[in-house]
């Protein structure tokens, strides 16, 4: 909808009178929601938004275009980056619930879907999906919103609706095991690197109950552990059966930061940096 205002003005004799100031409300012919399917993304993950254009009124809206900014923000360098992309081909449009054929689309730092004709009393509905890209903010608390929007009718302008999402929160952890050296003797120290790496933008703490566990073939003996180069005690860092090889973090003992995240100013593409823990067990073959 739009308010107007209105005055008139009275000229004579040298004088001039202002009349009282008018009121009234321009209503749209069209009501635009947008809605999100799931209230939440994660790096990498998909999106699925609805949106609805309703013509209200008994007068048909020819060619219109409906656009969706995919979340599009402004830069601290300057520019914008948009941190969703469209997925190819999966939109569907229904006209009063009825599917139709698939509009016409076009995907270029934004959506705009065109060509949609809307009789009177007549609802379109488009449903599609989003690939949330390297653009997407993804460290806690991180959120994107898109707009939609159309020609409102003469007189109204532009009306649009947004959805908001909300980024996942929570721990996404990798392992990774080297051993050194590669080649040894009966009676050589043996050390096995357990690297994990936290992608996610939660960390790992104590009462995550993370455990490490392995089986040592050959068997090892006289083996000390340590987590970031700090020394683990068997019984509270610890266990291991020295008579079959089998080791184990206990409960608690391994927690992992989360990850940071840098955007570059210009692009707005965001680099992880994953947390780190470092497990290493030494022992003699």
């Amino acid at each position: 909808m739009a308010i107007f205002f209105n005055q008139a003005t009275l000229s004579y004799g040298g004088n001039t009178v202002n009349s009282n100031t008018t009121e009234a409300e321009l209503l749209s012919g069209l009501e635009i929601t947008k809605t999100a399917v799931t209230p939440s993304y994660s790096a990498g993950g998909n999106a699925v938004y609805v949106i609805t254009v309703s013509n209200m009124g008994g007068t048909a809206y020819n060619a219109l275009t409906v656009n969706d900014d995919l979340g599009a923000y402004a830069l601290p360098g300057g520019g914008t980056a948009v941190p969703l992309s469209y997925s190819d081909g999966s939109i569907l449009y229904y006209l009063d619930g009825v599917l139709q054929p698939a509009p016409t689309v076009t995907a270029a730092n934004g959506l705009a879907i065109s060509g949609i004709n809307l009789p009177g009393g007549s609802t379109a509905t488009f449903i599609y999906e989003a690939e949330v890209n390297e653009f997407a903010p993804v460290a806690a608390g991180s959120t994107i919103t898109n707009t939609a929007s159309t020609n409102g009718g003469t007189g109204v302008g532009i009306i649009s609706a947004s959805a908001t999402v909300t980024v996942d929160e929570a721990p996404q952890l990798t392992i990774a095991k080297a051993v050194c050296p590669p080649v040894l003797s009966d009676n050589d120290r043996l050390t096995y690197t357990i690297i994990i790496q936290n992608l996610g933008n939660t960390p790992i703490i104590a009462t995550d109950g993370v455990i490490i566990r392995d089986v040592f073939n050959p068997v090892l003996s006289d083996i000390t552990v340590t987590l970031d180069g700090t020394e683990l005690a068997l019984g509270t860092g610890y266990t291991y059966n020295t008579a079959t090889g089998e080791f184990a973090t206990t409960n608690g003992a391994i927690t992992v930061p989360a990850a940071t995240y840098t955007a570059d100013a210009a692009t707005g593409a965001i680099t992880t940096t994953p947390g780190v823990a470092i497990l290493t067990i030494t022992g003699t073959v």
